[in-house]
């Protein structure tokens, strides 16, 4: 078995506020036997195109990064940073961090779908390429908790992401996110049950929640899921942490017993025929 911590926020533009509150949870989870934590999506700031500007970092610079690898060494966890807005040679990209025990980012993720849409809430129009640019690599990476396979929030609508990572050898895929309360409300959980399935892996969903400075409201309901595609625990839309014991030999039983991965004829040997 292992154990997992999720942390469940309401974040601000206050990069110092979220930074406290994501360190008093680590440590709680850490004591609570935690081995891998895992913060939501825009989990350091969560505002306005400057203040995400203003807030980025250089990739393995800045006193963010610094704090977090800290944290992470201090509570001997392996902490995932949902997103964080990382300075790039071409812009600001949204980027999920991985620190492990030692304090060293060993694995970084650009966002690659962009939430461009509109929803009918109060912020009514979402263009988030107008403030990141995405991202153009598919990243897992193996420890000792799981092999993990790192996606953020839109990337959840997109199949083939979660089958490529799979079929690299993702056993414990992450769902770092800001869904909003009304797509959350319509899509959420049947978007992750249905990743879990495809993939047969288990999906750590860890999401904002309830109503953000800036006025957006998030969904909330952080869960995990196993890869039979049961909910074994959640939670509703308040800010809170959630500690899970989880099996990854039901990966592999399952892969063996109903090996979907190798069934797929979905590849490039498969000639699609079309009429005219």
């Amino acid at each position: 078995m292992e154990r997992v911590g999720l942390i469940q926020m309401t974040s601000g533009a206050d990069v110092s506020e979220n930074i406290a509150y994501i360190s008093k949870q680590v440590i709680a989870l850490a004591d609570a036997g935690a081995e891998l934590i895992v913060a939501p999506e825009n989990c350091v700031v969560f505002g306005s195109r400057t203040d995400y500007h203003q807030a980025a970092e250089q990739i393995g610079q800045g006193e963010i990064q610094h704090q977090l690898a800290q944290l992470a060494k201090q509570c001997q966890v392996w902490l995932v940073v949902g997103s964080m807005p990382i300075r790039r040679s071409s812009g600001v990209t949204t980027t999920c961090l991985v620190f492990n025990p030692q304090g060293e980012c060993v694995a970084e993720y650009d966002k690659l779908h962009m939430f461009d849409v509109d929803v009918a809430d109060g912020h009514s129009r979402y263009r988030e390429s107008e403030t990141f640019t995405p991202g153009s690599q598919i990243v897992s990476l193996k420890t000792p908790i799981g092999h993990l396979g790192l996606t953020i929030c839109y990337d959840v609508r997109f199949p083939q992401l979660y089958n490529e990572l799979a079929q690299r050898g993702a056993d414990l895929i992450l769902v770092p996110a800001a869904f909003t309360a009304v797509t959350g409300e319509a899509h959420w959980q049947a978007l992750l049950r249905a990743r879990a399935i495809e993939s047969q892996s288990w999906v750590l969903a860890v999401n904002q929640c309830n109503i953000h400075p800036c006025g957006r409201e998030t969904w909330g309901h952080s869960m995990v899921i196993s890869p039979w595609g049961e909910v074994i625990a959640s939670l509703n839309n308040q800010p809170q942490n959630l500690v899970v014991d989880i099996d990854l030999n039901q990966v592999q039983e399952l892969r063996a017993a109903m090996p979907v991965l190798k069934h797929t004829r979905f590849d490039n040997h498969l000639k699609c025929k079309s009429e005219v």
